[in-house]
């Protein structure tokens, strides 16, 4: 399912996508640092869906959880409890892949535990721009197609919950095989692959309408309308 109109939001995300490839082969930005940069904005993904899902708990309160057939109301909380468990868990696999992989995590003496506290030292100014340019896109999308859109009165706690998860299993292919591309020095041509594929995949890939057909296929299973 692809979209047939993108979103004035995503159109930035492109941008925001787009700017390291220009930036490694125009203006000598580390592939390495670059790809950092990719593993944070997994971080600010979930982030922003902890934030939507704390507006849909603070309106609505509950929500419905099906699992196996079955179907029951539990606390927005519940759901966001289990959305920082779970997608942390998503995390650790997908950067220790990255590190164990491209050697990173050797060179640089990191993994998934002390990440969080040295990845301020892995990153140059304009390796921080980057970033502070997806905090800024997914912000931007987060106001105009969530909260002025009042998408938080009608969407599925279910949906929003697994909205992020695409991306992850997305980039752990990617790095992968894109690692092999920083082993022999090709950085360039990997984080322009892994732009493309990023844009295809999270741009115009409508995961929405996937979500909304397995939310509506999860609620004949329990017979709810």
């Amino acid at each position: 399912m692809f979209k047939r109109k993108l979103k004035q939001s995503e159109y930035f995300l492109i941008a925001a996508n787009l700017l390291p490839v220009f930036g490694t082969w125009l203006w000598g930005w580390d592939a390495i640092e670059i790809f950092t940069v990719y593993c944070l904005e997994t971080i600010l993904v979930g982030f922003y869906t902890l934030v939507k899902m704390g507006i849909v708990t603070a309106v609505r309160k509950q929500d419905d959880w099906y699992n196996q057939g079955t179907k029951r109301r539990v606390s927005g909380l519940f759901f966001m409890f289990f959305f920082i468990m779970h997608y942390g868990i998503f995390l650790a696999v997908q950067m220790g892949i990255f590190f164990s992989v491209s050697g990173v995590g050797d060179y640089y003496r990191i993994n998934f535990g002390n990440f969080f506290f040295k990845w301020p030292e892995l990153l140059s100014t304009d390796s921080m721009w980057l970033l502070a340019s997806f905090f800024v896109g997914y912000g931007f999308a987060t106001i105009k197609d969530f909260i002025i859109t009042r998408q938080y009165h009608t969407i599925p706690m279910m949906i929003l919950m697994f909205q992020p998860y695409i991306r992850i299993f997305i980039q752990q292919v990617v790095v992968i095989l894109g690692s092999l591309f920083l082993t022999f020095g090709l950085g360039k041509v990997f984080i322009t692959i892994f732009a493309l594929v990023k844009i295809m995949f999270e741009v115009y890939v409508d995961y929405d309408a996937i979500l909304r057909k397995a939310s509506i296929d999860m609620k004949k299973e329990t017979g709810d309308s």
